[in-house]
């Protein structure tokens, strides 16, 4: 069975529709309500959704949120420990430590009205020389802490900035178009619960610059675990997304440039592509 829900819009307005088995159905309820429910009564709406047509021509397709926040795990694979020691200017143990305590790096990613879909551009700071796409599995968590689904999400990050000071880690990991999630939230219950295969390339000029794979089987930390500490002193009655960290880095004399391309994949989970822009002012004082 292959099930996955996709936020569109038309115009001014916008809709949750289903697509399971190359049929197409409409939601009478966003993500936030189905998030405010318990997992069983959410599958019962998403199984009653109406039949409709495919989606209309011009229909947009938006990133699989609508009032949720968007977190972030990391250094939770073996890669991403030594890529933010490699970049880091004399902080290595901090990693090294984080990768190893009981208590996981958890942050703030993004705003919902900060996130972009399928298609839409991915953006670099100008202010930073540095910067690569993480390609992470997203999990998208009701109020109660239950795996609702399953996305494919982009933290891009700014190597330098956050290598400069790990107290820089916000301005590296949050601003303008810094996350990308999509291209549909795939059901806990349509789909195995991993291991997910996820496969980056960044393209430029129509060609190959960086190409890395990984699996969810090298996560040092479940899935469960993250989203348990996430929610250990937090309260997320709409629901919530978690990236649970990326194991593809590129080597340092990689950085992704204006113009490139993005495309991540998993198979049971589809392919998030994104174009690469500037963001903000470039260096010096603002």
């Amino acid at each position: 069975m292959s099930v996955s829900l996709h936020h569109l819009r038309a115009g001014d307005t916008s809709r949750w529709a289903v697509l399971q088995d190359g049929a197409w159905s409409e939601l009478d309820h966003g993500l936030a309500d189905l998030l405010a429910r318990p997992l069983d009564q959410a599958r019962a709406v998403v199984e009653a959704a109406r039949p409709v047509g495919p989606p209309r021509p011009g229909e947009q397709v938006l990133p699989p949120i609508d009032r949720q926040e968007v977190w972030a795990a990391g250094v939770t694979y073996l890669r991403s420990r030594d890529g933010r020691k490699e970049e880091s200017a004399g902080h290595g143990s901090l990693y090294d430590h984080v990768y190893d305590s009981d208590r996981p790096e958890l942050f703030f990613k993004a705003s919902p009205w900060r996130v972009v879909g399928e298609g839409e551009a991915v953006g670099i700071r100008a202010d930073s020389g540095w910067d690569v796409p993480e390609a992470e599995v997203g999990l998208v968590l009701n109020a109660a802490g239950e795996i609702f689904g399953y996305t494919l999400g982009n933290d891009m990050s700014s190597r330098s900035i956050e290598g400069d000071n790990p107290l820089y880690l916000p301005q590296a990991k949050i601003y303008d178009r810094s996350c990308a999630l999509g291209p549909a939230i795939v059901p806990s219950w349509a789909v195995e619960p991993g291991p997910f295969p996820i496969g980056l390339r960044v393209l430029r000029e129509g060609r190959e610059a960086y190409a890395g794979t990984t699996s969810t089987s090298a996560m040092a930390r479940s899935f469960a675990d993250l989203a348990g500490w996430l929610f250990r002193a937090l309260s997320f009655p709409e629901g919530v997304v978690l990236l649970t960290g990326t194991g593809v880095v590129p080597d340092a004399d990689f950085t992704t440039q204006p113009g490139d391309v993005v495309e991540i994949t998993s198979a049971p989970l589809g392919t998030l592509t994104n174009p690469v822009v500037a963001v903000g002012e470039g260096k010096g004082k603002p």
